[in-house]
């Protein structure tokens, strides 16, 4: 009787035990459902609020991509120019990304004033947008001479053999005319229009700028080229740099005493691009540092502007919104994301998981169709891929943290934040890519 008692009690507690895990476990699996129903509940609510917002950004990342392409099919087939003309590949990213810097943030200038209704979409005159014209090609001018400077600068630091620091200003100077010209009523037509016609600037006008930027720099920085090899080594060519210096004086005196718009954008522009093409000639210096490793992959090269150009274009989308929403009162300028923000996190981490692999395919098969020496298909999405993916919260952190300190600041975000977060993007963009490149190099 003793030892069925006993068995009795242990089969009691067994039971009892088990209940207690069945129950426990039911109501985990209960409560973990819930939650995973509200998860994708929130998801659902995500892509049906931000669908729109996705498509729109998604449709201009493509074309800005296909821009980007032929600026790398470009680029590829300047391997015996960036030879030829030592220093060169230190040049060209912040050639690119000055040009994404200043004109893309005209594109967010003029998307603000759109939505806060300082500005019209018709194509009347306008104090505000003739201010900003007026303030895009001083700063065009300027920070051309200094890219120039910091170019050569950068060389003599690292010990790479380069040209003249005349060379290179009449290069950039040049190169910033040419490109400029065509990409100041670009920007203004596709700010203005793209808006009358229903598309919010914000998704649209900066990726397009920035991609343009990309297209027409390195075909001007061709041009400026062809103009050198005229007036090198002459006194034309020293005509050209003192010129070129004296426009840039006079540039920033009108500035400086100029209306409230000019004045503001100037003052505020000029610290910034600074700094912005001091970090755009870090991301060529990092690029030339594994300049052999580049000339003997050919494909790398239509892969560089692709991958930066696309990662700018990110960022971009996220400051310009960011912007939009401080500005509007939609975002407050908190330290830490929350609300509208990390809405818009999501659709910047949706669109980085979809643009990274398809732009490794792209140069892929553009290289190939070109007869360009790919590293392979395989190799190419790697490579694309896990560079990006490494790249996307540091894009994040960079447009959230610029966008609030400068609103705190009392500094205008448009004029801070797309310029300074590009430029960063620049460098770490090129030194995330070349990590890639290496490691995959390496399996």
């Amino acid at each position: 009787m003793k030892i069925a008692g006993k068995l009795m009690r242990m089969t009691r507690r067994t039971l009892q035990g088990l209940l207690t895990f069945t129950v426990t476990l039911s109501l985990l699996l209960s409560r973990g459902l819930i939650k995973a129903f509200n998860l994708f509940k929130s998801l659902g609510g995500f892509f049906a609020g931000s669908k729109r917002i996705i498509g729109e950004s998604f449709v201009a990342l493509f074309i800005c991509a296909i821009g980007d392409l032929f600026a790398g099919i470009f680029l590829g087939k300047m391997s015996p120019m960036l030879e030829s003309y030592p220093g060169l590949l230190v040049l060209i990213p912040g050639a690119i990304g000055m040009r994404g810097n200043i004109f893309g943030a005209l594109g967010s200038r003029l998307g603000s004033g759109l939505h806060i209704g300082t500005l019209s979409p018709e194509m009347k005159k306008s104090g505000v947008l003739s201010e900003n014209i007026e303030a895009t090609i001083i700063l065009t001018i300027v920070m051309s001479i200094f890219l120039g400077f910091m170019a050569w600068i950068f060389c003599q630091i690292f010990g790479f053999k380069s040209m003249g620091v005349v060379d290179f200003t009449v290069i950039s100077v040049i190169g910033g005319i040419i490109s400029g010209a065509m990409l100041l009523p670009a920007t203004v037509l596709i700010s203005l229009k793209s808006y009358e016609n229903g598309w919010d600037p914000d998704n649209v006008t900066t990726p397009l700028i920035a991609a343009s930027g990309d297209l027409f720099t390195l075909p001007s920085i061709f041009a400026a080229i062809s103009v050198l090899e005229i007036v090198r080594n002459g006194v034309a060519e020293w005509i050209l740099f003192i010129l070129f210096l004296i426009m840039g004086a006079t540039g920033v005196v009108i500035g400086m005493k100029g209306g409230y718009n000019l004045r503001k954008i100037v003052q505020q522009s000029v610290p910034v691009l600074l700094i912005c093409s001091a970090l755009g000639t870090t991301a060529g210096t990092v690029l030339n540092s594994r300049l052999g490793v580049i000339l003997d992959n050919p494909s790398i090269l239509a892969l560089v502007p692709l991958f930066s150009g696309e990662s700018g274009d990110l960022v971009s989308i996220l400051g310009a919104r960011l912007s939009s929403g401080l500005h509007s009162g939609i975002i407050p300028a908190s330290l830490r994301p929350r609300g509208e923000a990390l809405k818009n996190f999501g659709i910047i981490a949706v669109l980085s998981v979809i643009i990274y692999p398809t732009i490794g395919l792209l140069a892929h098969l553009v290289s190939a169709a070109l007869g360009i020496p790919s590293l392979g298909l395989e190799r190419m999405v790697l490579v694309s891929s896990l560079a990006g993916y490494i790249l996307t919260p540091f894009l994040l952190l960079v447009g959230f943290y610029l966008s609030s300190v400068s609103y705190r600041m009392e500094l205008d975000p448009d004029n801070i934040v797309i310029p300074i977060s590009t430029s960063m993007t620049d460098p770490a963009a090129n030194t995330c890519l070349v990590f890639a490149i290496m490691a995959v190099l390496a399996l």
